[in-house]
């Protein structure tokens, strides 16, 4: 059982390795923080924390480091998570107001949360498993091509090219436009996907083939609406924090190269959790991604809920020793800004 000392204790050797990434020693902490002990007190209470597996020398020096044990014990103490500043809140409204549609949106997400927290940023696209077709557009792009887009009522937008191998027929394609929207306008996309596979009968011989290109270009960009995928940003930041990873940084690079990887990550880290708030950020430590390749990483996480209703999720990902405070509070402003932005449109 540790102590409140103690625990005192395993924070400021949490935030003295963090900030300097030196091990940290009982005289520095009483020279920095004041305990009102001795450097004997807190040796006893550093050896007590060492014997909990909490703390580690990592070489013969008399400094200790946190343990993954460590560090998650310190994330399940903390209280309060360390407040942006009204510049960083500032960014996240200047910055993601000013997207245009969902993957833009999305894109100016990972990016920006990268920059505030300096890890890796990840931003899962809602599946949409419940999302309606607001709008299909059909535009001429050539004498022969065509542009197949198909917009939800979440905003989400996927289009094709398609080739049609002859000139392509101006007034029937605002006839298959008009048809398209009234059959498939306001269904689910698993529903317009089958109204699509079948809808070529309808048509003439002559016409069928043309028909049948673009209907699967849209059943494409249905099915492409339903699948999960995430968006990505700042994978450097691993190699400026490179001495925090023991041995070689590839297998963690390749580890987050695999989006199932990272999907299944987030599954399990919110597997049984109430992400519908938005407030909840789970944190994922060391050896506990040992499964997933990324044992020297700690991956923060929180929801998100699309326009549609669909909870997807966001975080962060980074070595072991990073700022939990900060960058859990950084997570969550960007999931509940995200939550109200899309919640408008």
């Amino acid at each position: 059982m540790v102590s409140e000392r103690g625990l005192e204790v395993l924070r400021v050797i949490v935030h003295d390795y963090v900030e300097s990434r030196e091990p940290v020693g009982s005289k520095s902490i009483v020279e920095r923080h004041q305990f009102g002990v001795s450097a004997a007190t807190i040796r006893n209470d550093m050896a007590l924390l060492e014997e909990e597996e909490l703390i580690a020398a990592p070489h013969t020096s008399s400094g200790r480091v946190p343990t993954d044990k460590g560090y998650r014990l310190f994330v399940n103490q903390l209280a309060d998570l360390r407040p942006l500043t009204a510049a960083q809140r500032t960014a996240i409204e200047t910055f993601l107001g000013n997207s245009s549609d969902l993957d833009e949106v999305l894109s100016r997400t990972v990016r920006l949360l990268s920059q505030l927290t300096n890890q890796v940023a990840l931003v899962q696209y809602p599946t949409f498993s419940a999302a309606t077709v607001r709008h299909i557009e059909l535009v001429r792009l050539s004498d022969t091509r065509l542009m197949t887009v198909l917009i939800t009522d979440a905003g989400h937008v996927e289009q094709r090219t398609i080739d049609a191998g002859h000139e392509i027929d101006e007034l029937f394609v605002g006839e298959l436009r008009a048809k398209l929207n009234t059959r498939v306008g306001g269904r689910t996309l698993a529903e317009a996907a089958a109204v699509l596979s079948t809808l070529t009968v309808e048509f003439l011989p002559d016409r069928a083939p043309f028909v049948e290109a673009v209907c699967r270009a849209l059943v494409e960009e249905a099915k492409a609406g339903r699948q999960e995928k995430l968006v990505m940003a700042g994978a450097a930041n691993l190699v400026l924090t490179e001495e925090d990873f023991a041995g070689n940084l590839f297998p963690v690079l390749e580890a987050i190269e695999e989006q199932v990887t990272l999907l299944r990550l987030f599954g399990e880290m919110h597997q049984g959790a109430d992400l519908a708030g938005g407030d909840s950020v789970i944190a994922s430590i060391g050896r506990e991604n040992e499964s997933f390749g990324l044992a020297q990483t700690s991956v923060l996480a929180s929801g998100y809920t699309a326009s549609g209703g669909e909870i997807a999720r966001l975080g962060v990902l980074g070595p072991t020793r990073m700022d939990y405070s900060t960058n859990m509070a950084a997570v969550r402003a960007v999931a509940r800004y995200l939550s109200g932005l899309l919640g408008e449109r």
